[in-house]
């Protein structure tokens, strides 16, 4: 499984995990996010964390139609769900079957997104 995270700025770590938490991704270390956000300070603390950062382009994700519909998401990424996107695009570099196990949710401080996609047979 990989949890595909979009975050704001001031989005912290207790912003991506309380995300994790209401997506029901509390164990899943393997994370998917925009290549933009690369030099963001908090995927620095999220790696240090132990989690495994995934970093997927705007044109990745922009190519994946999303259930959900953001018109943040739509205007800076052209995708309705970052979340969404970024854990498809990922799941689906390894396995064009991926589907989503958990639409897009928001974090309670409301900086932070998270979705999770699974490959195979395990959906």
């Amino acid at each position: 499984m990989i949890a595909g995270i979009g975050f704001r700025d001031g989005a912290t770590l207790a912003s991506v995990r309380d995300a994790l938490m209401r997506a029901d991704a509390g164990g899943v270390t393997r994370l998917a996010m925009p290549a933009r956000k690369a030099d963001d300070p908090l995927c620095d603390a999220l790696m240090a964390q132990g989690f495994d950062l995934t970093w997927v382009t705007d044109a990745a994700l922009a190519a994946i139609v999303t259930p959900t519909q953001s018109p943040v998401a739509q205007r800076h990424y052209a995708t309705g769900s970052v979340a969404e996107a970024a854990a498809l695009a990922a799941a689906r570099h390894h396995d064009p079957r991926a589907r989503l196990l958990a639409l897009r949710v928001i974090s309670t401080d409301r900086l932070a997104t998270a979705a999770v996609a699974s490959t195979g047979d395990r959906i």
